[in-house]
């Protein structure tokens, strides 16, 4: 059974305001380091085979973070271009609000998997990359492995609408915030969910924070390494 810890990037300072999509120099601010940090410290005694990550400087940024607050060994973090960002293609570097007034946006919401993007990415294929990237990495790694991605909103939203068995029309109902931590456990069988949108606070003290191009907030609470590797799937 391969465990797969999936890590949304922390905040920038576009995020929220402007599709960055796959604009390079796109870094964390001081609250996306802080919460990559602080991701870290929770994870640091966790046992991690791999650290894979989007090729995006926000996704590596919030990989290094956690790979430096590793207890005992040290594990590199290595690139995969298939957890990249969706390629927006001409909405990338648009503002937010203007975006939403397009007739497309509202297709975005409630038929994903009919979108492909003016002269970018479909989501149906971005789903498709990032689940034969989780696939491979599953096979690579074998089935006792645990290891960590750190990618994009509507991407770890397309994997866990996967992994619930989900058709991509509905993966709007997902959500994944800044930094949040999600965990997929894949059997021979099919996936379980143990956790989704979890960024270790409280239910009391939760704020939303606005994703890119239709993802959402949310959030759930439990720091220890057994609430990562056993809680919350039955089956």
């Amino acid at each position: 059974m391969t465990l797969v810890l999936l890590v949304r990037h922390g905040l920038t300072a576009a995020t929220g305001t402007v599709l960055t999509g796959r604009m390079p120099g796109i870094s964390l601010d001081d609250r996306g380091r802080e919460q990559a940090r602080a991701l870290g410290d929770r994870l640091a005694g966790v046992h991690l085979d791999a650290i894979v990550t989007s090729t995006l400087e926000r996704c590596q940024q919030t990989a290094a973070a956690i790979a430096a607050a590793r207890d005992g060994s040290q594990v590199a973090v290595q690139d995969d271009e298939r957890f990249a960002e969706v390629g927006y293609g001409d909405w990338t570097g648009q503002p937010l609000k203007r975006l939403a007034k397009e007739p497309l946006w509202r297709v975005v919401q409630a038929h994903p998997s009919a979108v492909r993007f003016p002269g970018g990415e479909s989501l149906a294929g971005v789903q498709e990359r990032a689940v034969a990237a989780i696939r491979d990495w599953n096979e690579r790694l074998g089935p006792k492995a645990v290891y960590l991605v750190c990618s994009h909103g509507d991407v770890i939203k397309s994997i866990i609408a996967d992994s619930l068995g989900m058709h991509l029309d509905m993966f709007q109902r997902i959500q994944v915030d800044p930094c949040s931590l999600s965990v997929v456990r894949y059997t021979p069988v099919r996936p379980f969910v143990l956790r989704m949108n979890d960024t270790g606070a409280t239910v009391s003290s939760r704020k939303a924070e606005t994703g890119q191009a239709g993802a959402g907030a949310g959030q759930g609470r439990r720091d220890d390494e057994d609430a990562v590797v056993g809680g919350g799937a039955g089956g």
